[in-house]
């Protein structure tokens, strides 16, 4: 449903990711005042419309002027908004840009199911929760601020930022605007040197391996340079599930396993070679241990750096069957 702009007369944007959500939003009032200048934006919640409000604020302006219309969480509008809503979709003004905002699932589905039927654009704005959809998301973001980066740097740069969206669309923009927007997988190592470099999933691998060594100089040298212990300590349980996990699955490539297991190939055969010298009995007993260091580190320690360092020698303990047995 094409508008007489670059914007549709009637925006969909469904799903949970409020980082998401707001950044479509604020993006469509952007190209509407781009275009016309003194667009004027009005924007309710949706649970506090009445049908009255609503065709006035849709109604053809006396004095002209381009609107854009902001119905936040849609899913809380009551039945004749809903169904007020719809019906404009289907004949909407040339004049006013109407978009609602809805978190997907079954409350307020007839109104996002009608809107769809009535050819609204629909911006996809859901949570990312998978590892793959990251790294698609990051490669995404660079193109869309003009730049480009390979599988393997996007893999470089969440392992140096982690897995929160705000930072890591933070990060894209200052690496385009920093590099001239064409990101390898060396440029990720310099830019962020020290931080990419030892991480929790540094300390991670080395104690999933058994190397007390390693981990203890990783793990020093991470909170010396600031490292939150918190991320930390998330490394080394995931290390423990992971491993846990694909050991679990039984042989097979890690192309084929990666499909059932919802993880990148990568990490599959990362974890496949760590799974080596582990027994069923030995992972619970490090699931254990990262457990208490979870617990230590989010709140329960006054020292959060000897509880990880604790859960280093504990973790390869259990690996070499030192544990409750």
């Amino acid at each position: 449903m094409a508008g007489v702009s670059n914007l549709p007369r009637v925006r969909l944007v469904i799903g949970d990711e409020e980082l998401l959500v707001s950044r479509a939003v604020a993006e469509t009032i952007a190209v509407a005042r781009a275009e016309e200048a003194d667009t004027e934006v009005r924007r309710r919640a949706g649970g506090e419309l009445v049908a009255g409000e609503l065709a006035e604020m849709l109604s053809p302006s006396l004095f002209g002027g381009r609107r854009v219309i902001v119905v936040d969480d849609g899913q809380d509008v009551k039945k004749d908004v809903s169904a007020a809503l719809v019906g404009y979709a289907k004949a909407p003004e040339d004049d006013v840009v109407l978009v609602v905002t809805h978190p997907g699932g079954a409350k307020g589905k007839a109104l996002a199911d009608g809107l769809k039927a009535a050819g609204a654009d629909v911006v996809a704005a859901a949570k990312i929760s998978k590892h793959r959809e990251r790294v698609d998301f990051v490669r995404n973001e660079i193109r869309r601020q003009g730049g480009k980066i390979g599988e393997d740097a996007a893999e470089a740069l969440l392992a140096a930022v982690g897995n929160e969206l705000r930072d890591i669309v933070a990060a894209c923009s200052q690496l385009v605007a920093d590099t001239g927007g064409r990101i390898d997988a060396k440029t990720i190592a310099q830019y962020y040197k020290g931080r990419a470099e030892v991480s929790g999933f540094t300390v991670a691998d080395a104690v999933m391996v058994g190397d007390v060594a390693g981990a203890l100089e990783a793990l020093r040298w991470a909170l010396h340079i600031g490292v939150d212990p918190v991320p930390i300590a998330d490394a080394i349980a995931d290390g423990v599930r992971t491993v846990a996990r694909v050991a679990a699955a039984g042989k097979g490539s890690a192309y084929q396993l990666a499909g059932s297991l919802g993880m990148p190939p990568w990490k599959v055969e990362r974890a496949q070679r760590q799974a080596r010298g582990w027994t069923a009995e030995a992972l619970v007993d490090a699931m254990r241990a990262a457990a208490e260091c979870n617990a230590a580190v989010k709140g329960g320690s006054d020292d959060r750096g000897y509880a990880l360092e604790r859960a280093v020698f504990a973790v390869v303990a259990a690996r070499g069957g030192g544990i409750g047995r």
